[in-house]
């Protein structure tokens, strides 16, 4: 073979390398590319977390799953590691059903039914709910997010469930489905939230057939994703509600702000506040593993590995996305001088 010919050779099999998962054509110096490579090679042997196991069904995933995808606002993709291994969404899953009920009855509907403050109690607090008498919850806490499923519209359990689905899909651009072995481990021990739709049912936050959106509310968590499919969610987001590969418009871009904010806030368990401190993104994590976080009018960033800190949030999926906006300076908080101080 010619040199010549090898040199062709070795250019195309570059494009297709780059070109996995539809990401256009990308040479190996591409920033986001190298930020993505470095960030798995320096967290891919952090050691500690685990599997989530107050669902049974989540201590039997491969702790071993490791991917990060970053999708710009152009639609470009970028991987690393596993990106087609699935998990349940979880809590992530919040996110995407707040920004339903914006789409449906709009913003000021959340803020007048359960509020938009971070709770400063655990996400599954019952005592937050009797402080407040379930005023001062919002979308991100499970009283918060099961109120916000059972405002979804829709005149049957098989209406609102199907709409809830198609906007995730919507969202992801593809169809997703439900991991029927997830959803019936979580309805089997989801007591806990029942008891949190009854209390905020008692105090008027949830209108109707409080048992009905604990359901749809625990269906909607087994929703299956994998972390392509997270960074696409994100994606749309941070282009203001367009997905950016489909290039459909998914929702209004004035509800993306109000969605973030909330993001911000509440979206990492009780280490929210630490999480802002060091990205200054607006992030959500869901105990299957995945964590979202948006740049917006830049990037979603997506990464799974089930293994959870104390605090709920992944251990490596963390580490991964701190690492990538860093090297990317994609934090939104962050500014340079335009002229020096005298």
């Amino acid at each position: 073979m010619s040199i010549r010919t090898r040199g062709m050779v070795a250019a195309a099999a570059l494009v297709l390398a780059v070109s996995i998962g539809g990401a256009t054509a990308t040479p190996p110096s591409d920033p986001i590319q190298s930020a993505l490579n470095n960030a798995f090679a320096t967290t891919v042997k952090a050691k500690g977390g685990k599997n989530a196991d107050y669902i049974p069904a989540l201590a039997r995933v491969d702790s071993r799953i490791f991917g990060i995808v970053v999708v710009t606002v152009d639609g470009k993709i970028y991987t690393v590691g596993d990106i087609k291994s699935e998990v349940s969404i979880q809590s992530i899953s919040k996110v995407f059903t707040l920004a339903l009920v914006m789409q449906q009855l709009g913003p000021d509907s959340i803020v007048k039914n359960m509020g938009v403050d971070a709770t400063g109690q655990a996400f599954n607090s019952i005592v937050a709910i009797e402080q407040y008498k379930g005023a001062e919850m919002n979308p991100m806490v499970n009283p918060g997010a099961i109120a916000t499923t059972s405002m979804v519209s829709g005149a049957t359990r098989a209406d609102i469930w199907n709409s809830i689905l198609s906007y995730y899909s919507e969202f992801a651009g593809r169809q997703l489905s439900v991991n029927q072995e997830v959803f019936k481990s979580e309805s089997d021990t989801n007591q806990r939230n029942q008891a949190i739709a009854a209390l905020m049912y008692a105090y008027g936050h949830i209108k109707d057939n409080p048992a009905r959106a604990t359901d749809i509310y625990t269906e909607q968590c087994a929703v299956s994703v994998n972390a392509k499919d997270l960074a696409i969610m994100a994606a749309t987001l941070a282009n203001g509600g367009v997905n950016p590969v489909t290039h459909k418009v998914v929702m209004r871009a004035e509800n993306v702000p109000e969605v973030l904010a909330v993001m911000a806030t509440a979206g990492m368990y009780d280490d929210s506040g630490k999480w802002l401190y060091k990205t200054g993104l607006p992030a959500k994590s869901g105990v299957g593993g995945g964590i979202i976080a948006v740049v917006p009018g830049k990037f979603g960033i997506a990464a799974i590995s089930p293994p959870l800190d104390a605090a709920g949030n992944s251990l490596k999926a963390q580490l991964a996305i701190a690492a990538v906006s860093n090297a990317l300076r994609a934090n939104p908080y962050a500014a340079t001088p335009v002229a020096s101080v005298k």
